[in-house]
């Protein structure tokens, strides 16, 4: 009979060499080799079916392999066979973090830490647990924890650095840019200038508006090839972003250079490198180029979210709405989560005028990325553009002639739907001649309605009464106007409509009480290459028997965008059936050609502002040439998103009702009040919103 003594001897003998014959299984998972180490341990467990070593790896190889299904049965199986081995546990619960099990995984590695507060795998394996599940400030003071139990432990290290990412990217998502700074600031001293961290710095830097600091940091990264070429893809943003558009297409034609070296080895950094100088391209207004690289990309890379991403971008800035809904769609078919799809085909749908649809994916894209400026922004333009105002205009008119008039307007706007508004107006109107003595007054009252059918055809039109009050006539008068508004081709509009309104320049003309029928048709051609077109014809019927035809054509070109500078020359022809120049200024022939510029400042800017100016020559009948001058000018201020003021004037001394020859000055002021904070149909915009979310 054997004694214990041998039998023990004989045990360790066996384990030791069976440890031996392991360690080949054990260096495959120590170099992540792990399906080599699954398939070494499966042998090894067909010898030794029992062994709990060779079980414990075999778990870990099967999981970190990708079958974290599998793995989690085989430490289950484990925990069954030994239910307080606490090695076992730990390795149970890290299988839950392979099979993302987050929720499962928190309240286990909880007791684990609870059993053994030392164990540095169980407290280092909550924290990733807990940052998984976004509780940061939590995984933090944990992963500190880690730390103290194992000082400048590199796993531990690690972790604490994703985290702090983490939690830098959900406390900027609150807007707390400084403190999410301040947080990265804090990897720094770990990884001195880590560059996941300082690509999140550089994030910050662009959403805030900080340019010169985010140029400052991706000059930082810029430590090698690879890393400059990611540098220079965030400096060409930046000089978008400064409205730079030459300097961010140079950056890019240089960094495409750079990548092309590395197109077969890291196909993500040269694609990047391509992305980018696709869309510098855009900004440049180089659509041609773009087309035939986006095209290229469509070859190497077909049904590829980041190319069909570029293709709807192409499709915006060249307004072909429906291609880029198209691509957009087929991205979210994809991915449903993915940013450039959601807030891409918000935008899209916006440029359609369908801005319910708008609104739908707006807020989708707050849905997965909480407080995004972007989406935010958009939402909130959405809903100006539907919310009920009021706005006054007050004048004051003199001419040559000595003619003098203050003019009070008054207009509300109310929306119903996106695609249905009223609106309602009141007009007093004072006028007179210091010469003559003689005066007048109106007042008009109109209200109207507005609809859109879809995104190429919509109405609007208007219906009032006019009441005037002059020394030598006494009136009422009917008054309206319908205006049918087409986009019949893509970059064309065509304008069609009819308008009936009351001569009333001046207080001779008002108690003549002459009522103008107008039937009008404006065209415009835009391009994409700077240049417009602009042409209205109008024919007028006169309720003094008087007819006129008017054709007014402007070529212009715009040269800037920020601030919009515009140029272009302009001609003017207007002909009366019958001449009564004692009446009204009514030519057989008026000739007027014109060279103008306009420069216009960002209207959604605190002080914003416009300026234009023309210089030209009018004939009137046979008459020699004479020199044309005109001028305006508006100076705007906004107190808030609700209350917004401007002050202008203009001047001219191009023939008009009166007479040529004449010199004619109006100033005035503007107030523009939003009398409710939302829409009136905002809680239908909620409901959307709640579907979203």
């Amino acid at each position: 009979m054997v004694d214990k003594f041998t039998c023990s001897f004989l045990f360790m003998f066996c384990s030791i060499i069976l440890a031996q014959d392991m360690q080949e299984g054990f260096n495959f998972l120590e170099t992540g080799k792990y399906k080599e180490a699954s398939l070494f341990f499966e042998n090894i467990l067909k010898e030794y079916p029992e062994n709990k070593t060779a079980k414990l790896c075999y778990g870990r190889a099967v999981g970190l392999s990708g079958d974290s299904e599998k793995a989690i049965l085989i430490f289950t199986a484990l925990r069954n066979q030994f239910p307080e081995d606490f090695e076992i546990k730990l390795n149970y619960a890290e299988s839950l973090l392979w099979d993302r099990q987050f929720p499962e995984a928190e309240p286990f590695y909880k007791k684990l830490t609870d059993e053994q507060p030392t164990s540095f795998p169980a407290v280092l394996g909550y924290a990733n647990t807990l940052s998984n599940l976004k509780k940061y400030p939590l995984a933090l003071k944990e992963v500190t924890k880690a730390l103290n139990l194992q000082k400048g432990n590199a796993n531990a290290l690690i972790s604490r650095k994703y985290i702090r990412l983490g939690y830098a990217n959900q406390i900027s998502q609150n807007k707390e840019y400084e403190k999410a700074l301040a947080m990265l600031a804090q990897n720094l001293v770990d990884f001195p200038n880590d560059k996941d961290t300082q690509l999140n710095r550089a994030n910050i830097y662009l959403i805030t508006k900080k340019l010169d600091s985010a140029t400052a940091v991706y000059k930082e990264i810029a430590t090698n090839t690879k890393d400059s070429i990611i540098a220079m893809n965030g400096l060409a943003l930046i000089a978008h972003q400064k409205h730079k558009e030459k300097k961010a297409l140079e950056i890019t034609r240089t960094n495409i250079k750079k990548a092309e070296r590395y197109a077969n080895s890291d196909a993500e950094l040269y694609f990047s490198a391509k992305e980018r100088y696709i869309q510098a391209l855009l900004w440049n207004q180089k659509f041609s180029t773009a087309t035939q690289e986006i095209e290229k990309l469509q070859s190497a890379y077909p049904n590829n979210n980041s190319v069909l991403s570029l293709s709807a971008s192409s499709g915006m800035y060249t307004s072909h709405f429906k291609k880029s809904i198209k691509n957009y769609t087929q991205i979210l078919s994809v991915s449903e989560s993915s940013f450039d799809g959601n807030l891409g085909i918000a935008n899209a749908y916006r440029a359609t005028a369908n801005d319910m649809k708008a609104y739908e994916y707006a807020f989708k894209t707050l849905h997965f990325y909480p407080k995004q400026p972007d989406a935010e922004k958009l939402i909130q333009t959405l809903k100006k553009s539907h919310t009920p105002f009021i706005e006054e205009k007050t004048t004051f008119t003199f001419d040559n002639g000595d003619n003098e008039a203050v003019s009070l307007y008054l207009n509300s706007e109310i929306p119903f739907s996106t695609k249905f508004k009223t609106t309602a107006s009141y007009t007093y109107r004072t006028t007179k001649n210091e010469k003559t003595a003689i005066d007048a007054k109106s007042h008009t009252i109109s209200a109207g309605l507005n609809y859109i059918w879809n995104g190429r055809i919509s109405m609007s039109g208007n219906i009032g009464v006019t009441s005037a009050n002059g020394r030598t006539n006494t009136f009422t008068s009917l008054l309206g106007e319908i205006i049918i508004k087409t986009k019949p081709f893509r970059l064309h509009n065509l304008d069609i409509g009819y308008r009936r309104e009351l001569q009333n320049f001046n207080a001779d003309l008002i108690n003549r009480e002459i009522l103008m029928n107008h039937y009008l048709c404006n065209y415009n051609l835009s391009t994409n290459f700077n240049l417009g077109w602009f042409t209205q014809y109008m024919y007028t019927l006169q309720t003094d028997d008087n007819t006129r035809n008017l054709v007014f054509t402007s070529l212009y070109y715009s040269i800037l965008r920020r601030p919009v500078l515009k140029t272009g020359i302009n001609y003017q022809y207007i002909s009366f059936a019958n001449q009564v120049p004692t009446t009204y200024f009514s030519p057989e022939k008026f000739h007027l050609t014109e060279i103008f510029a306009e420069l216009v400042s960002d209207p959604q800017k605190k002080w914003f502002f416009q300026i234009s100016a023309a210089l030209g020559k009018q004939f009137v009948e046979e008459d020699p040439a004479s020199t044309t001058f005109r001028a305006e000018s508006k100076l705007g201020y906004r107190f808030s998103n609700r209350f917004i003021t401007n002050i202008y004037g203009k001047y001219s001394n191009i023939a008009s009702a009166t007479a040529a020859g004449f010199r004619f000055t109006e100033f005035g002021f503007k107030l523009k009040w939003y009398f409710l904070p939302k829409p009136i149909f905002d809680k239908k915009i909620m409901l959307l919103k709640k579907e979203a979310e």
